[in-house]
């Protein structure tokens, strides 16, 4: 089990798991920092923009919590402050601590930064990259996917299931896939433990939907209805 530990510098809380960052300061959640030393290997685009840098040998990711939606367009990264324990980035980086401990396929929740101003707070969270993977939509829409891995797909989704755990955002862009076909699942802001059966149907469905809108939107998006039985023979498979 990681330890997460916690310091306070100024106005920021910092969540850290040690051996990752050893000189971790508030600093270093902001991109500029490593895009001024260049440690930056990459971006890419969603609410805002993610960084992935180099730091000790190793890849990270660098995520700053964005609103979505029509509060997005006028509050685009404020919360209301109503404790550390409720903050996104400390439910975010203890869950993934948890999951992590289950051995599900997630990435490892490095450092985070609860900065709070009055009323309200920012957050950031580093992660671990994913080494040699691409997000599933990205491979679509190039080339499709065999059988075995839509397989794989249901059988990861079960698995989070298994362990009670609800993603709230369960579509194809979150569906990472590795050099040796490991299926990962990633972006867990604002998922939880949830008891319970009835909600799994309903969270297997929100990624079927995010298929047909990919398929609808793109003409070169290589996924067809009947992979869908595939995804969904794997979710039905007994984990042991």
């Amino acid at each position: 089990m990681a330890n997460i530990k916690q310091k306070t510098i100024g106005n920021s809380v910092l969540l850290y798991v040690e051996d990752y960052l050893p000189e971790l300061g508030t600093e270093m959640f902001n991109a500029q920092y490593w895009l001024e030393r260049n440690k930056v290997i990459g971006q890419a685009a969603g609410r805002g923009t993610t960084f992935f840098f180099r730091e000790n040998e190793q890849d990270f990711v660098l995520r700053h919590y964005r609103r979505g939606g029509l509060i997005g367009k006028l509050i685009k990264d404020q919360y209301l402050y109503t404790g550390l324990e409720q903050s996104r980035a400390y439910l975010e980086m203890h869950l993934l601590n948890a999951m992590e401990i289950k051995q599900l396929a997630v990435p490892k929740a490095v450092a985070a930064r609860i900065e709070r101003r009055g009323m309200y707070y920012r957050a950031d969270i580093i992660l671990q990259k994913i080494p040699l993977a691409k997000d599933v939509f990205t491979h679509l829409l190039t080339s499709s996917l065999p059988s075995t891995i839509w397989h794989k797909v249901g059988m990861a989704i079960r698995q989070l299931h298994e362990q009670q755990i609800y993603h709230h955002d369960l579509n194809i862009h979150n569906i990472m896939l590795d050099n040796q076909d490991k299926v990962w699942l990633i972006d867990f802001d604002k998922c939880h433990a949830r008891e319970g059966n009835s909600w799994k149907n309903a969270n297997l469905q929100r990624l079927q939907r995010s298929l047909h809108k990919e398929k609808n939107k793109y003409a070169e998006f290589q996924w067809q209805p009947q992979d869908w039985q595939s995804c969904f023979e794997g979710y039905q498979q007994r984990i042991c």
